[in-house]
């Protein structure tokens, strides 16, 4: 179907952990959305393949989400060849979505920096006619959201409203994120720890609080964003 927004992760749950309350309060306004997820988390610590793939399904539901699908770019030696671009294009030109969410250019993960250097590539090539198959579409604008590394936001996207949905989404992803009293007999990882699970919400607050909202997730754009109406800048809240 044709999409509004797709949401790009590198591994399954990075799209829920960084931009899921977006993803929501997207659906909640009656925009199409999708995800897509550039590997299968394949070399990950913990989980197999099989079970991110279910915990990606319960994900997609929990936020409501029109589409949802995998590539395989590979996980922990990601690729950013032809065959990945023409992947990648042929999910453009399927869904042929107006905005993409997308991984920061600069991260602790090098597959994260890769998986934003295939998206900006395969969002350029996607406009050509005479690369790969079916109608060209280029996106209007790829958004990038937080991972591990911070920036200077572009904007800040309230989402006080759909942040429990956001929780449920992650919560889907039993293998990777921490369940209080739930030992997993996984091994420890960073984002399995107690701490990781508090600085999402310590995050959230404090991008919040910027713009005047109790929770926040933010964003960057690459080129200047055009406004048609200043006083919808505003932040919300106490002044």
């Amino acid at each position: 179907m044709k999409l509004d927004v797709l949401a790009i992760g590198t591994h399954p749950d990075d799209v829920e952990l960084c931009c899921g309350g977006t993803v929501a309060r997207l659906v909640d306004q009656g925009r199409a959305v999708g995800i897509l997820h550039l590997t299968r988390g394949e070399r990950g610590t913990r989980g197999t393949v099989e079970m991110r793939r279910q915990e990606a399904d319960q994900a997609a539901a929990a936020l409501g989400v029109a589409e949802m699908d995998m590539l395989d770019c590979g996980d922990g030696a990601f690729r950013q060849g032809e065959a990945e671009e023409d992947a990648l294009i042929a999910v453009l030109r399927r869904w042929r979505p107006e905005i993409l969410l997308a991984p920061p250019p600069n991260d602790r993960h090098p597959d994260h920096m890769r998986a934003h250097r295939l998206v900006t590539a395969a969002t350029f090539y996607a406009g050509l006619s005479r690369r790969g198959e079916g109608s060209p579409h280029r996106p209007g604008a790829v958004f990038c959201y937080m991972q591990h590394h911070g920036f200077q936001p572009s904007f800040v996207v309230d989402v006080t409203s759909t942040w429990q949905r956001k929780i449920e989404a992650m919560s889907a992803y039993g293998s990777q994120f921490f369940r209080a009293g739930e030992p997993s007999g996984e091994p420890q990882t960073k984002i399995a720890s107690r701490e990781f699970s508090l600085s999402v919400e310590g995050r959230a607050r404090h991008f919040g609080q910027m713009v005047g909202a109790e929770l926040g997730e933010p964003f960057w754009s690459s080129v200047p964003l055009a406004v048609s109406d200043l006083l919808g800048l505003l932040p919300t809240g106490l002044r």
